[in-house]
């Protein structure tokens, strides 16, 4: 197995991960140790490239360092990706292999499961590796963090529509749903039991056909999800879905999902806030999963009072976010951005 260092520009350390026997190729990106060893979780999807995957593996670590600081956790940025097909290329001697990748950073980067990855599959990295969480069994095993993501953001899209419209009901709502892996499956079922109304999609029509039976949802075809017209707009598949030719197709009035790094760039909050559509910045939107693997990292004894803390002043701040975002007349992500870029200076200091 070779992990050889790769240009790293803003981030502090990214990694290429080749083990050929293994059928394995991906990177781990640390984007920053500031506030703690960096965590953040482990995806593995069919890149078209490497360079496909060595972008995204930037964004979402990048991403990571503002998700854990807006969520109050003494942890850092980081990521890692492997390059492949989950259901077809997954194999423990491949998830092993990683695993001593990972185990060779030392405690710099702590994973967990994300996108292609489950329980299961940290049970075999943790075979290799001391740095791996999201596990189903042991003292502090916080076992799939999805649930407590979807619970977060459950809670922000109330609060949003909160904002809005003066009030957290989400009976009659029209929630346009896009991906439903484990999260957005979660986040269905957290909608139907409040009385929304769902229209969804998913690269698995199957998939899709098993929410339109459990939830009553409308389903839509995956290139027209964003053109619903709903109440809500929740993107939880891939991220770049917000940019310069989905932004003025959209018909909702609020963005809040869980997909990561939802804007394209930047420039897409402020194309967002002039539209008049409340977004919902992603990484505080959906900080449950890493709160709640966070009790393993942190070995926290009281995993559901400390979840349940955290995802309270979580939803707080979301709401400070949207008010002080509306007194400025300015996108929700750039105060959002600005709040964390304070707290990691201030740390520094």
């Amino acid at each position: 197995m070779t992990v050889t260092a790769v240009a790293s520009g803003t981030h502090e350390e990214i990694y290429r991960v080749e083990e050929p026997s293994a059928g394995l190729l991906g990177f781990i990106a640390v984007h920053s140790t500031r506030m703690g060893p960096a965590a953040g979780g482990l995806r593995m999807r069919p890149y078209a490239s490497e360079e496909d995957a060595l972008t995204d593996v930037k964004r979402l670590s990048e991403g990571m360092t503002y998700k854990n600081a807006a969520a109050g956790l003494p942890l850092g940025g980081g990521k890692a990706v492997i390059i492949g097909d989950p259901a077809k290329d997954k194999t423990p001697a491949l998830l092993r292999a990683f695993g001593r990748a990972i185990q060779s950073l030392e405690g710099r980067y702590i994973t967990a499961e994300d996108m292609g990855m489950s329980p299961a599959d940290m049970a075999i990295l943790a075979e290799e590796t001391d740095w791996a969480a999201g596990l189903a069994n042991g003292q502090f095993a916080s076992g799939d963090p999805s649930p407590v993501t979807a619970q977060g953001i459950f809670n922000a899209i109330r609060t949003a529509r909160a904002h809005q419209c003066g009030s957290r009901a989400l009976k009659g709502v029209t929630v346009a749903v896009q991906g439903l892996g484990h999260v957005g499956w979660y986040l269905c079922r957290l909608l139907h039991e409040a009385g929304a109304k769902l229209a969804v999609t998913d690269i698995d029509n199957a998939r899709t056909e098993q929410a339109v039976a459990a939830f009553g949802a409308k389903a839509v075809p995956l290139a027209e999800i964003h053109t619903v017209q709903a109440d809500v707009f929740a993107p939880c598949a891939i991220g770049g879905v917000l940019n310069a030719e989905t932004i003025p197709q959209l018909k909702a009035g609020i963005v809040a999902g869980g997909a990561n790094n939802q804007l394209a760039g930047p420039e897409d909050g402020a194309a967002l806030h002039a539209r008049g559509i409340l977004y919902a910045p992603d990484f505080v939107a959906n900080g449950g999963g890493i709160i709640n693997v966070a009790t393993e990292i942190l070995k926290i004894a009281d995993r559901q009072g400390f979840v349940a803390e955290k995802l309270n002043a979580l939803d707080a701040t979301m709401a400070a976010i949207l008010v002080q975002a509306k007194a400025e007349n300015v996108s929700p992500d750039a105060v959002a951005v600005a709040a964390v870029q304070t707290k990691m200076a201030q740390k520094a200091a």
